[in-house]
């Protein structure tokens, strides 16, 4: 793969492997060959997925640098429970060459690091173009100058708390209105937005994700179904029983959502949310990953913010740590702030995410990790 050849080059060292769900396919780290990936910060709960092992590996301080892939939150969802930093980049900006096919427009490498500029430093030396990626067509970051954060206090930003529809746990959307206000102190302007985000659009990506599953692994179920995780069956179900046209009339709903908010765009420079709407679930996977219905109360109640943001792959997507939760029964649980930007501007969310991890204090955070 471009990003592990790029990483050798640049001398890295290359400590191992770490744990996934099958195939990359949910938001926690469990799997029937592995068992489950443990947080640093509570061996009860999940370091989320599907990168769950590499954010454990860098909140635990295994490893200073991880790489992950991001297809609907796999990098943002681990960087939000596990306490560290995770990239998604535009699309194309880290050429992904390790899919069976190159067309896919949901996925992208990513890194988790303790910090921005250990972010910043992967995505320096990773970054195409290539022409071992159609979609690597971006003219390469440079090195950011320190005056370049100065740029957050001429910024709009966007703020939204619930993207719409979310129901959000209030520590966090406390934590992330606290985040929001740092930026604003900056002099940046903070307006309140309505993403208008519904639960048909994570519904969107979960089809498009379940097309994808079947796409690539959808053979398997003919010799390996009992192996495989229950999950993936469903998934890969779901997609071959899609048809062409069906899918392509996904396409038509997920221009609607580009254009909802590229105009969203057009007058702010980005836009921060939650990263995830709870608190780090149970390691285990005691249940089927369903996205879930929205509730009596007219709220949605899944765990990530993130998958609707692969709908516009081209926005880069940032996730920092903001704050940690107090006395009860997440105590001491990290909380991720997200932030989006316009296609190509990892510097601007860069930036941003910089400001608020040198309030947070996050990069110093270390877990207790016991044996």
């Amino acid at each position: 793969a471009h990003v592990v050849d790029s990483l050798r080059a640049a001398g890295a060292i290359i400590i191992g492997s770490t744990n996934t769900p099958e195939f990359a396919h949910a938001s926690i780290t469990d799997n029937p060959l592995s068992g489950a990936t443990r947080n640093p910060w509570n061996l009860q709960r999940s370091p989320g997925g599907s990168s769950g092992g590499a954010g454990a590996a860098v909140a635990s301080g295994c490893v200073a640098l991880a790489e992950g892939s991001d297809m609907g939150g796999s990098v943002r969802i681990p960087a939000s429970w596990c306490g560290v930093v995770g990239l998604k980049p535009s699309l194309g900006r880290i050429p992904m060459n390790a899919l069976p096919g190159l067309w896919d427009t949901l996925s992208h490498h990513g890194p988790l690091a303790r910090s921005v500029e250990d972010i910043w430093e992967f995505l320096l030396v990773t970054q195409g173009p290539s022409h071992s990626d159609p979609w690597s067509t971006l003219s390469p970051l440079s090195r950011p100058q320190p005056e370049d954060h100065d740029q957050v206090a001429q910024m709009s930003v966007g703020l939204s708390l619930d993207l719409g529809c979310w129901a959000v746990d209030p520590e966090i959307s406390a934590t992330v209105e606290l985040a929001a206000g740092v930026i604003g102190d900056t002099g940046a302007r903070i307006d309140f937005i309505d993403a208008g985000f519904t639960a048909e659009d994570e519904y969107l990506w979960v089809a498009m994700w379940s097309v994808f599953m079947a796409g690539y692994y959808g053979d398997l179920l003919e010799t390996q179904r009992d192996l495989l995780d229950p999950d993936v069956v469903r998934l890969i179900e779901a997609g071959n029983r899609l048809t062409a046209a069906q899918y392509k009339r996904l396409e038509l709903r997920r221009t609607e959502v580009w254009q909802r908010i590229m105009g969203i765009f057009e007058h702010h420079d980005v836009i921060i949310c939650p990263t995830m709407a709870q608190a780090p679930k149970p390691a285990t996977k005691i249940e089927e990953r369903r996205r879930p219905a929205p509730a009596n109360d007219g709220r949605f109640h899944a765990e990530d913010m993130t998958a609707v943001w692969n709908l516009v792959a081209p926005c880069p997507a940032v996730s920092v740590p903001g704050g940690r939760f107090g006395p009860g029964p997440h105590e001491g649980l990290p909380i991720g702030v997200q932030i989006i930007g316009r296609p190509g501007r990892e510097d601007q969310v860069l930036a941003v995410a910089h400001h608020i991890e040198n309030w947070s204090g996050s990069p110093s955070w270390r877990p207790e990790v016991t044996g």
